[in-house]
C-alpha cells in the first residue's frame, strides 16, 4: 500500500535539519519501497506491506532520532484516505474561496468530542475552520503566518500531535501517490 509521511517540525529555520537524500537512503534500508519526497519539509510517499500505521510512525520516528539526534512526530496517511481528505474539503466549491489560503492540519487520531466542543480558539477575520475525522481544514484569506489557528495551538487545545501542510502540498502529494 502507498502511504504518506508527514514529518512535524523538520527543515524549519535553523532547527531540526535533514536533507531528504540522505533520510531517503535510511527508510529504504527500514525495509520502505519506492520511497519519493515532496519539498525538504517533511513529506514522504513510500510503499510498505505493513497496514499498522502506528508501526510505521514509529519506525520513521525512531530512525529519525536515531540517526540525526532529534524528536519528531510523524502522521502516517493512506493514499485512499488522502484522496477522501481531498473530497470532503468543505470550503472548495464555496464562492471566492481563493486555493493558496486553504489548508489541512493532519491530526495523529481522531480528538475527543470534548476537547472539541470546549475548544476556545479565537479565529482571525473571515477565518474558517471544519473538524472531519483526523483532519481540520482551514481557510485562512490572511495566511497562515498571521493565523491563531497554527498546529501549537491545536496540540495543546486538543492534546494531540498536529501538523498542517497547505492545500497545494496535499494536491501534490495525492498526485504522487498515483505515480
Amino acid at each position: 500500500m502507498k502511504y504518506v509521511a508527514l514529518i512535524r517540525g523538520i527543515n524549519v529555520g535553523r532547527k531540526n535539519r535533514i536533507k531528504m537524500a540522505d533520510l531517503v537512503n535510511y527508510l529504504d534500508l527500514k525495509g520502505f519501497n519506492n520511497i519519493k519526497t515532496y519539498l525538504q519539509s517533511g513529506n514522504i510517499i513510500f510503499e510498505d506491506k505493513t497496514f499498522d500505521i502506528s508501526k510505521i510512525a514509529s519506525v520513521i520516528e525512531d530512525t529519525i532520532n536515531q540517526t540525526f539526534g532529534f524528536s519528531v512526530n510523524v502522521i502516517i496517511r493512506n493514499e485512499d484516505e488522502l484522496e477522501s481528505i481531498i473530497e470532503s474539503n468543505p470550503f472548495i466549491n464555496e464562492p471566492n474561496i481563493e486555493f493558496d489560503k486553504l489548508y489541512v492540519t493532519f491530526l495523529e487520531k481522531i480528538p475527543d468530542k470534548e476537547h472539541i466542543l470546549n475548544l476556545d480558539i479565537k479565529k482571525g477575520e473571515n477565518e474558517k475552520l471544519d473538524f472531519k475525522g483526523k483532519e481540520i481544514y482551514l481557510y485562512l484569506p490572511n495566511g497562515y503566518s498571521k493565523t491563531k489557528l497554527t498546529n501549537d495551538i491545536f496540540e495543546k487545545k486538543l492534546n494531540i500531535t498536529a501538523t498542517t501542510r497547505n492545500w497545494k502540498t496535499v494536491c501534490k502529494l495525492r498526485e504522487l501517490t498515483k505515480i
